[in-house]
């Protein structure tokens, strides 16, 4: 016997996965009860981020693309074949992403120290000063949807989704980059 205080009530997915265990006994349906939560939760997750980053003046490409020089710490300076690895698009995506984000005031094109024919893409201070304040809030926000989580749900979650993650890119012919 189950305590029904620990156990949650069935959910739109569950009628999903018991609905086609009932029509179709011998096709495997264990994988919606994760699949499908997962799809689920991605989907409100990137409405929630899309909101979120419309609220905060930003958008998806230019954040990552400011984060990504944020991250890489002083002097926020990348060369284009850098951000590209680290940002998992093509080396067009970057080149158009930096174009805007020039146009925008947000970064700079900066030559080389060498030879002078490499150039780096830096952070400007307008740039600095808007990835500080939308990762700050982005952040804030972001952890407030996982309260429903305690520290060691949270754990728990990373703990299974870091292989599952792992699996899906080698899969996909994808590498997990930082």
């Amino acid at each position: 016997m189950t305590d029904d205080s620990t156990t949650p009530p069935p959910d739109g997915v569950d009628r999903i996965q018991q609905a086609w265990q009932r029509e179709r006994p011998g096709t495997p349906a264990g994988s919606i009860g994760v699949i499908t939560r997962i799809w689920r939760i991605g989907k409100l997750l990137s409405d929630e981020r899309r909101r979120t980053l419309h609220r905060l003046g930003i958008d998806a490409a230019t954040l990552d693309l400011l984060s990504t020089l944020r991250r890489a710490g002083e002097p926020y300076r990348l060369t284009p074949g850098e951000l590209a690895r680290l940002t998992l698009v093509s080396a067009g995506a970057i080149s158009q992403r930096v174009a805007r984000a020039e146009a925008a005031g947000l970064v700079s094109r900066v030559r080389g120290d060498g030879d002078g024919r490499s150039v780096g893409v830096g952070l400007t201070p307008a740039g600095h000063a808007l990835v500080e304040r939308a990762v700050d809030d982005l952040l804030r926000y972001e952890e407030s949807l996982l309260s429903s989580l305690d520290t060691d749900q949270r754990e728990q979650l990373t703990a299974l989704l870091r292989p599952l993650l792992a699996d899906l890119s080698e899969r996909a012919g994808a590498t997990d980059r930082p």
